[in-house]
Formats: structure tokens, sequence, C-alpha cells
């Protein structure tokens, strides 16, 4: 599991190693999930995949409304970027 602070540097490191899914897929708990908010380009966003279940994939997200919080997105949803997977 890479340490990393730049979410793009993240998203990167699976990228090189043949570990990423882009945002389409299915993703499973323990994946890690990466945001373009804004539908810039940018990954500017990650979290944990808590759960999938009923067409949504539920993590746990830190700096959310400067909270650790629980959240859900439709498997799909355009803010998703893609996932690392381990």
């Amino acid at each position: 599991m890479p340490k990393f602070s730049l979410c793009s540097d993240g998203a990167k490191w699976f990228q090189e190693k043949g570990q990423f899914r882009d945002g389409s897929c299915v993703p499973a708990a323990g994946n890690i999930i990466f945001f373009d908010r804004g539908d810039d380009g940018s990954i500017d966003h990650v979290g944990i995949v808590e759960s999938v279940g009923k067409g949504k994939v539920n993590n746990v997200e830190g700096n959310s409304g400067d909270a650790v919080r629980r959240q859900s997105y439709s498997i799909g949803d355009n803010e998703i970027y893609g996932y690392g997977v381990y």
C-alpha cells in the first residue's frame, strides 16, 4: 500500500503496478476510491471502500466537511475517477 499525500500520486502508484480500475467497475471492500470532483481531470479526493451493495459503493472518507464520514455513491458515479486494488 502506498503512502501518499497527493491523491494523484496514489492513483499513479496503483496505475504503475497495474492495480487500477476505472470508475465504471464494481469495486470490492478495501479498494481505494479516487475522485475527480468538478469533472476537470484532476484527482482531488480519496477514500476507502467499506462495502458495495444495491448499486452503491459505501466509503469512509477523511476531510469530508472537516470530518471523517461515511459516504455513499452510485456505482459509476461521474465523480468516481477509479479504484486502487490489491
